[in-house]
């Protein structure tokens, strides 16, 4: 059975840091922002994916946190989504 995840990281190196992005989405998982993703995996398929994570990280600092959120909370949900305005010259700003 699939869940909704959450997954969010701290990483300082560049290389590490794209190689986990890269790693996420090879998983089907979204980028929501920078450094954070969502998607639905099943718990076989979180302990895969956070197994490959630590192990890409290595001795390098950082953080991975991986969430999951059952079906009513992921429902109820808040979201603000405001797309960018084509590029304009507006007098009043």
């Amino acid at each position: 059975m699939s869940v909704h995840v959450l997954l969010v990281y701290d990483i300082p190196h560049d290389r590490t840091r794209t190689k986990v992005a890269d790693i996420c989405q090879d998983y089907g998982l979204d980028r929501m922002q920078y450094s954070a993703f969502q998607g639905e995996l099943q718990r076989v398929h979180q302990e895969e994916l956070m197994h490959k994570l630590r192990k890409r990280l290595g001795r390098r600092p950082g953080k991975i946190a991986l969430y999951p959120i059952c079906e009513r909370d992921w429902s109820v949900k808040i979201e603000i989504i405001q797309e960018a305005k084509e590029a304009r010259h507006d007098p009043g700003e």
